[in-house]
């Protein structure tokens, strides 16, 4: 191979790549990747048993270095790596958004922080900057803290003041802004078709506000911006990366990429082109792991980019200057490990900030709070894009059995409703005979299949309660209906309180 033939070139490639792996103990060939300069990994939902097998588990790859980068995908709220298993902690950025309290965004923030830094882990790939002002994008949604650039300004450096004062670094995303899209790009190529005045004004002081508030670490989006290069991802462009990132906003820190094998760059250049191509646009980081996690995929990024120095096409210089910068982050968030606060004891911020997001509008058939009766809950739940994992416990049912031993529930995806008609009857009416219903809805808006639903159900049982647990659309139907701004567990909790009154 041609990382073969040049060590030290090995050694650069291997500290510009931040690979996970599967299995909840280090895999011996990351060990071995770690002493030949690999610099960073990251931790998927896969990786995590528990919080002392994960203390563990990175414990042992830093007895091979101990500045080594351990980074998460853990947003909180939907997105979430530490309770992939048994639902998220804390609410999301849209609950957060929704409440207003930049305080209490710190506090929430400080507590992952405090729980991320108990684990070993010393990068977060969060918080989420983007500004979600297209109500039908398919990726953002939730992760964001709402459709208007000055809240999401100000609870970005919230958010990044709370999580790096208990020790933790932040990573700002997904750079431009990835609000103002309709493709998913772990499957196709989005398109930001704003001109340049409008993504500075609206999509760009999210990100600016994270810099002030002190992130050293920015990700780049998988997406065409037009404004500043019509034909390579943001991801892939120096005139992003360089131009706008570096030069017009003056950011001096880690680069770092979106997962290099999302469809938006490897589809049009391969996993190895796009990983050659972002290096020499300016990225310092290279992001690969939640689909391709296998040895081999890391032995091939390292080859690709040798090759690339090797041939021309990848000047030598740029390596370096990426990995100096991944070694200056790990020297500097090392530090800000052993710098921080004290830990915190353990901490209920996450249920209070769930609860004080959750929202009852009633409508006018004089249907009143708490339920009456044991609940019937029928949960509508959409395909999940990947960025979520799709086995996150989520939804209303169980806190509702938790609270009310009675309810009773059934979970239907798109499939399942297709003879829509004969089913709705037996959803809302044999299984709720002398029972509340409860519609669970989440992203309605962006699901005509499920808006259908909901309205096939609403009208058979005017008497219905609403929950919905995505972004809220315009029109809200039933009885009463309830907005939690996303669907984690202690949302479903929060909301479960409010049906059966015991806040």
């Amino acid at each position: 191979m041609a990382s073969d033939s040049d060590p030290r070139l090995t050694r650069l490639a291997n500290s510009v790549l931040q690979p996970g792996f599967v299995g909840t103990t280090a895999p011996d060939w990351v060990r071995r990747r770690i002493a030949d300069g690999l610099a960073s990994v990251v931790l998927f939902g896969r990786n995590i048993e528990s919080a002392e097998q994960v203390a563990a588990l990175t414990a042992s790859l830093r007895a091979e270095n101990p500045d080594l980068i351990v980074a998460i995908d853990e947003e909180a709220g939907d997105v979430t790596r530490i309770g992939a298993r048994t639902g998220a902690s804390w609410p999301g950025n849209l609950a957060l958004g929704a409440i207003d309290d930049t305080d209490l965004t710190e506090q929430v923030a400080r507590d992952i922080g405090h729980q991320l830094r108990a684990i070993g882990v010393s990068l977060d790939f969060a918080p989420s900057a983007d500004v979600n002002s297209n109500a039908m994008n398919p990726v953002i949604g939730v992760r964001s803290f709402g459709a208007l650039t000055d809240v999401v300004a100000r609870h970005t450096a919230a958010w990044i003041r709370g999580l790096q004062s208990a020790g933790v670094a932040a990573c700002a995303k997904h750079f431009p802004g990835h609000g103002d899209t309709d493709v998913d790009s772990h499957h196709g190529l989005p398109r930001f078709t704003a001109d340049a005045e409008e993504i500075v004004r609206t999509a760009l002081p999210p990100f600016t506000s994270a810099m002030d508030a002190g992130v050293r670490a920015v990700m780049t989006a998988h997406m065409l911006v037009p404004a500043y290069d019509e034909e390579l991802p943001a991801t892939l462009s120096g005139p992003v990366v360089n131009g706008l990132l570096r030069d017009r906003l003056g950011f001096t820190g880690l680069v770092v990429t979106d997962g290099i094998e999302m469809s938006a760059v490897s589809g049009p250049y391969g996993i190895g082109g796009a990983t050659v191509r972002a290096v020499a646009a300016g990225v310092d980081a290279v992001c690969v792991g939640g689909e391709s996690a296998e040895e081999s995929t890391t032995v091939d990024l390292a080859d690709a980019l040798v090759r690339a120095v090797l041939e021309g096409t990848l000047p030598e210089e740029r390596l370096a200057e990426a990995a100096a910068r991944v070694s200056e982050f790990a020297t500097w968030s090392s530090g800000l490990a052993r710098a921080a606060e004290p830990e915190a004891k353990p901490s209920d911020i996450g249920l209070v900030a769930a609860r004080r997001a959750v929202r009852v509008h009633r409508g006018g058939t004089g249907a009143a709070l708490p339920l009456a009766a044991d609940p019937h809950v029928v949960e509508l739940s959409p395909t999940m894009s990947l960025a979520v994992d799709g086995a996150t416990p989520w939804g209303v049912g169980e806190p509702l059995r938790a609270l009310r031993p009675g309810t009773t529930s059934v979970r239907l995806s798109e499939a399942e409703l297709r003879d829509q008609d004969d089913l709705l009857d037996r959803l809302a009416l044999a299984p709720a005979t002398g029972r509340d219903l409860v519609v669970v809805v989440r992203d309605a808006a962006r699901h005509p299949w499920m808006s259908e639903a909901l309205a096939g159900l609403v009208r058979r049982r005017p008497d219905a309660f609403v929950v919905e647990m995505g972004v809220p659309a315009g029109e809200q139907i039933g009885a009463v209906h309830l907005t939690t701004y996303g669907a984690t567990r202690v949302s479903g909790i929060a909301v479960a309180e409010v049906l059966v009154g015991t806040v």
